[in-house]
């Protein structure tokens, strides 16, 4: 049996296909973990969303911030736009079925036995990770109750840029999916910076990627997330992106995480 992880798909279901065949994927025996972004831009997010539902239990996925704006989009919160390749999606008779599917979706994935957390930008500093998890429950709870909607549409926004305990209401459930779905940079007082996109050598130098941070480097596990495409698929010590940049013409990127060697596996992808 292997397990793999795979970069932000984006609606490219033919990338998707071409790596799944690559890496010999057997949905008898395999499972196969999406850092999130199944949806969004790429020509085909309703292809995409059946192809992860019809592996079952042999896929796991991660909320990503497209995955989130699909459903402010589906609950009329948000407006649809060309770019965004949704109408099929919204349009498709089993629509209600794939938002389901969206919403249903946990913010981290941490699998003791391989020693690996998977989330879609990244795992808060100033965080343990049984804090993260415990937190991104209470995000899940209410994506999963019927208020789902008051939340998606009260997530939206950069503030509260800085983690603090006796967070409330709409502001601690908005830093929390902050940090889980558009996190990058990080100051070092622990804010966020959710305005900063880019490379690395481009950020100001009052930022840093929040990987960078003595509390992930010297972690006792695996990170694996997505989300940055200017990043490519990266490594820094213990924390690996591959977010191969699919939809914007890059790879997209399979990676093997019951080996010690982590075998990397990617397919070219056109721009879309």
């Amino acid at each position: 049996m292997a397990t793999w992880a795979i970069g932000d798909v984006q609606g490219c279901l033919d990338c998707l296909d071409r790596l799944l065949e690559k890496i010999r994927f057997d949905p008898s025996e395999d499972v196969v973990w999406f850092v999130g972004d199944l949806v969004n831009r790429g020509p085909d997010s309703p292809g995409v969303l059946r192809r992860v539902a019809g592996l079952a239990d042999r896929a796991v996925t991660v909320l990503g911030n497209h995955d989130l704006h699909l459903l402010a989009i589906a609950a009329g919160l948000q407006p649809d736009r060309p770019d965004y390749r949704l109408g099929a999606l919204l349009a498709a008779d089993d629509r209600d079925a794939l938002i389901e599917s969206v919403r249903r979706r946990p913010l981290i994935h941490h699998d003791r036995a391989l020693g690996t957390v998977m989330v879609h930008a990244g795992l808060y500093p100033g965080w343990s990770l049984s804090q993260a998890c415990a937190l991104a429950r209470e995000v899940e709870g209410v994506l999963g109750s019927d208020n789902w909607q008051d939340f998606v549409e009260n997530m939206y926004g950069n503030e509260p840029h800085c983690w603090d305990d006796s967070l409330k209401d709409w502001a601690r459930l908005r830093f929390i999916t902050n940090a889980f779905t558009r996190m990058r940079f990080c100051r070092a007082d622990g804010s966020l910076d959710l305005t900063q996109k880019g490379s690395i050598s481009g950020a100001p130098g009052r930022l840093y990627p929040w990987f960078e941070t003595p509390a992930i480097t010297n972690a006792p596990y695996r990170i694996v997330f997505g989300h940055w495409s200017d990043l490519g698929v990266h490594r820094h010590r213990n924390v690996i992106c591959i977010d191969g940049g699919c939809v914007w013409g890059g790879k997209l990127a399979a990676l093997k995480l019951d080996t010690d060697t982590s075998n990397l596996e990617v397919v070219d992808c056109t721009r879309v």
